[in-house]
């Protein structure tokens, strides 16, 4: 088996699972997403996470998203999947990853169950098992570490890394500095992910405390927008920063804030009016009202708008 491709250094996109009427797989409609996604520039695919549903998915679907993800990106970009829930299928997803040539795998927080830090780190070292390839743990839920624990994640060869869903940059501050001055050999290597939902609202932040690489929602449905702001990140550009986060993300944010599951459901309605064949969401999650797609339609529109006139003002 080759060698697994962890250069996870430009703008790490999400796509969605696309789904029939009836709420069945459409793995014709996934392949048409993830060449949108490469075509679009992301430097690397994170299938059958939270984006893509990974919860409501079956580990035959998962598997089928993989082949056809691998199929249509023949090796342009990495291809990461989900694994999570109980030890066991967590433990089972990560070898099914490794078996269907999967570059790495996101590893989600266990299902239910909680435990002290050092049973979350057992969990992780559990569910790797004797499998090598690449893991990002997320750090989220029930899944979160603390300063202490964290560090204990260099002890696992092929845990490469660590995204946070957690949200608290103090804390997050606390465990990079933890990890990094740590006297493993790995700690300079280790990576670090900003996994918030819209990620860019926070991405200047996180920058500043080390953790630059960050997944982005909105290359789903607006990926020039995505591309212009991680470009801007990536130059220190406040200015179009602050132009895109006002006329775009912030707006967007306060409609994904009014209801539970949005960060999925209003990304997947956006694409769907851009004409992507993703279907609805499982339950569940639920879609947007007539009223909230006119204010979504809008939120894109503007922010299509405002690109226009700062790549007019270069």
């Amino acid at each position: 088996m080759a060698q697994p491709n962890i250069e996870l250094d430009g703008l790490l996109a999400f796509p969605l699972t696309p789904f029939t009427d009836d709420l069945e797989l459409n793995l014709d409609a996934f392949g048409e997403t993830v060449e949108g996604h490469v075509e679009a520039g992301a430097g690397a695919l994170f299938i059958a996470c939270g984006t893509g549903e990974f919860s409501a998915l079956a580990a035959d679907e998962q598997a089928a998203l993989l082949r056809t993800a691998r199929e249509v990106v023949a090796g342009r970009v990495p291809v990461w999947v989900g694994a999570g829930g109980g030890a066991a299928t967590a433990r089972a997803g990560i070898a099914a990853a490794q078996e269907g040539g999967a570059d790495g795998v996101l590893l989600l927080p266990p299902y239910l169950v909680s435990g002290p830090p050092s049973g979350l780190v057992d969990h992780v070292r559990y569910a790797v098992n004797d499998t090598t390839i690449p893991v990002i743990v997320y750090h989220r839920s029930n899944g979160a570490f603390t300063p202490k624990s964290a560090p204990a994640l260099l002890e696992i060869p092929s845990v490469v890394g660590l995204k946070d869903g957690v949200g608290d940059v103090e804390l997050m501050t606390r465990i990079v500095t933890a990890i990094r001055s740590s006297d493993s050999p790995r700690a300079g290597e280790f990576l670090f992910f900003n996994g918030l939902p819209t990620a860019e609202v926070s991405a200047r932040a996180y920058k500043a405390i080390g953790v630059a690489r960050y997944s982005s929602a909105v290359h789903c449905f607006a990926p020039e927008i995505a591309i212009r702001f991680h470009g801007a990140l990536a130059a220190g550009d406040d200015k179009v920063i602050d132009a895109l986060l006002a006329g775009f993300y912030l707006p967007l944010v306060a409609l994904r804030d009014e209801t539970t599951g949005f960060a999925v459901s209003l990304v997947k309605t956006a694409a769907r009016l851009r004409g992507d064949k993703v279907g609805g969401v499982r339950p569940p999650l639920v879609e947007p009202e007539a009223e909230q797609i006119d204010r979504l339609e809008k939120i894109v529109k503007d922010g299509y708008a405002l690109l226009s006139t700062l790549d007019g003002a270069r």
